[in-house]
Parts: C-alpha cells; structure tokens; sequence
C-alpha cells in the first residue's frame, strides 16, 4: 500500500512537472512572437520616417531591433529592453536583451526603440555572440558606412561595421547617446542547440 502511494505520488509530481514545462514552453512562444511582432511594427516606422532604411536594413549582412523604456529621477536613471536580430544572409534569429545606466539630471520615462545594421560577419558575429555588446560612448553622425559609399541617412555609427537608428514616439532621434549600454543574448528565449 505504501509504495503504491509513492508510486501515486510519483506519477502525480511527474505529470505535475510535464504540464508546468508545457506551459512555459507556450509562454516562452508567446514571448518569442510578441517580439517579432514588435521587430515589424518597428521596422515599418522605421521606413515610414526613412524609406532609405529598408534598402540598409534588408541588403545588410543583418539586423537587430531593441524597443526598450528608459526612466530617469534625478541623478538615477535606467533603460531597459527586449528583441531580436536577424541574420540575412542564414536568416539565423537571436533573442537580445538590453540594460542601460543613465547619468546626469532629469525627471521622466521614455520609449524607443533601437534598430541596429550590421555591415559585417564580424559586426554580427561580435554584436550576437558575445557575453555582452558595450557601446563604448555616445555615437556619432555619419553620413556614409565607409565600406560601400552607401548612405545610412539617419543612422549614426555605433562601432566598426555597426550602424544605429533610434526612433522615439516623436520620430527618429538626431542624436543618440548609448553609453553604458550593455545588449546580450536572451538565454531563456534562445536555443542555442540548433546553432
């Protein structure tokens, strides 16, 4: 009798477990679509504002689309976000995640997003694989990518290969100051078994 309610008990914590995981699977899903989705209402703004992006964005070696919330009090201010990169040339996707700290006075949250270019395997290979992209300082405008003489009209330079264009709920930014950030593989919605 004893070990029949172990044995009850047992397959009960078994079924208990297989149902917990099957509801995250689902929910990890839904995460994953919810970005997609955010990446292409995103990226037609985007267009909207700079129809010459959608010619960078779609003939670069890949892309990568964060929409984050920033909040600042006082002296204390934090960004944080979500999203995905792709690769054009193996049509890989990456789940990303973003932190930022934020220095110097100020009162109020914002939304953008973040939509990066990668002219490079390189760029990509370092933006995605890494423990962690560090944006180094404020980038700067740049009219041209350098490698091709192609324009990236409203995009900045953020690195070697590495282009930014930043929309806020007013349009594109003109200027974009990342310092501090921090954008690195999201390890819960990634499978890296099929990499």
């Amino acid at each position: 009798m004893r070990k029949n309610i172990v044995r009850l008990f047992a397959l009960t914590f078994a079924l208990l477990l297989l149902g917990v995981s099957s509801v995250f699977a689902a929910s990890l899903d839904e995460e994953r679509a919810e970005l997609q989705e955010k990446r292409e209402w995103t990226l037609a703004k985007l267009y909207e504002e700079i129809p010459s992006a959608q010619y960078a964005v779609e003939n670069s070696y890949g892309y990568a689309v964060l929409n984050n919330t920033g909040f600042k009090i006082l002296v204390f201010g934090s960004a944080h976000g979500r999203g995905t990169a792709v690769n054009n040339e193996t049509g890989e996707e990456v789940f990303l995640r973003m932190k930022e700290g934020q220095a110097g006075l100020g009162i109020g949250v914002k939304e953008y997003a973040l939509i990066f270019v990668f002219d490079t395997p390189e760029a990509w290979e370092g933006f995605v694989r890494s423990s962690g992209w560090k944006a180094s300082g404020a980038a700067t405008a740049a009219a041209s990518d350098g490698v091709n003489g192609d324009s990236f009209e409203g995009a900045v330079m953020a690195g070697d290969g590495i282009w930014v264009y930043q929309l806020t709920t007013k349009g594109l930014a003109l200027e974009l100051a990342i310092k501090g950030t921090r954008i690195y593989p999201d390890k819960d919605l990634n499978d890296w078994s099929k990499h």
